[in-house]
């Protein structure tokens, strides 16, 4: 059985994330690049800093993925201003790497995974047939779900 600090352990981990010199300096030659390998110390996010950063963004997408990386960010310490002042492509590095040492990201695998999923296949189907959108299908009961499926194929059978 799992103890309270082994549930807690993944949240006080740190990770030295190496950036390649083509993310942190675009358009630079391999015969300016540096010797050492760059790399920043992220730690990851946890369910208290996911919601104080989403009631500061509210809903400004740009703001969000900007505490996060803030958030995240143990070396070098930045400020805010600092974070929002990186290059594109570098922010977007950045953030595709605190969701995934945040656990917040799926690799391939886990991605086919979940579109098996019959609940999944179902809302796929719903959209197709409706024109409904993730949010109207995300409303739905189960029973609708169901419902809906066996009026649809019992429409095909009729056909």
């Amino acid at each position: 059985m799992l103890s309270t600090e082994d549930l807690f352990a993944g949240s006080k981990l740190s990770f030295n994330i190496e950036i390649p010199q083509n993310i942190l300096t675009p358009g630079q030659s391999a015969t300016d690049a540096l010797e050492k390998t760059p790399c920043v110390k992220m730690r990851p996010l946890t369910l208290a800093d996911l919601q104080l950063i989403s009631r500061a963004a509210k809903e400004n997408d740009n703001l969000l993925g900007v505490l996060m990386v803030h958030k995240s960010l143990q070396e070098p310490e930045m400020t805010i201003a600092e974070v929002s002042s990186l290059h594109l492509g570098l922010m977007q590095f950045l953030l595709e790497q605190v969701n995934r040492i945040s656990g917040l990201s799926m690799d391939s695998h886990d991605l086919q995974k979940h579109a098996q999923d019959p609940v999944a296949k179902a809302a796929f189907l719903l959209a197709q047939e409706f024109g409904w959108s993730p949010q109207q299908i995300s409303e739905l009961t189960l029973g609708e779900i169901l419902l809906h499926l066996e009026m649809m194929s019992a429409r095909e059978v009729s056909v």
